[in-house]
């Protein structure tokens, strides 16, 4: 699948009602192929691990109201943050992201907010590197 990250994607939350901040659309590709094997990865209850922030957000913009992931392709402006359900992935592997960014908010709805800040405590500690290519850390 595909996502084209725009800079919006990277830009500070500004608001303090999280759900008036504006994401930049972006456009995204769920080829069928790509949504009939995670649909069943799904019904077989097996491991549907999300490889980054994009893919998380690309898989939430086209959720059916089964819980079914639909082939798609057109544009997302999605934005996911505490508290949310997520439906198709139960993992995620995801960089350490700077704060008040949209990747660390969908990071925290994710892992839990004081899971996800005792991880940075210890990034931080040991010296990881954040941001894009910085390190990165799987959520189970």
């Amino acid at each position: 699948m595909t996502l084209h990250v725009g800079l919006g994607t990277f830009s500070s939350v500004e608001v303090e009602d999280l759900s008036k901040h504006k994401m930049d659309s972006e456009q995204i590709i769920i080829p069928e192929i790509a949504a009939k094997r995670i649909n069943e990865a799904k019904a077989e209850k097996r491991r549907i691990c999300a490889v980054g922030t994009t893919v998380m957000r690309t898989v939430e913009s086209s959720v059916s109201s089964n819980q079914q992931l639909n082939a798609f392709e057109g544009w997302t402006n999605k934005f996911i943050f505490p508290p949310y359900d997520f439906s198709i992935a139960n993992s995620m592997i995801t960089n350490f992201h700077a704060p008040k960014s949209t990747l660390m908010m969908q990071a925290a709805a994710f892992a839990g907010y004081d899971f996800l800040m005792e991880a940075y405590k210890v990034a931080v500690k040991e010296g990881y590197r954040f941001s894009t290519y910085g390190d990165a850390m799987l959520i189970i």
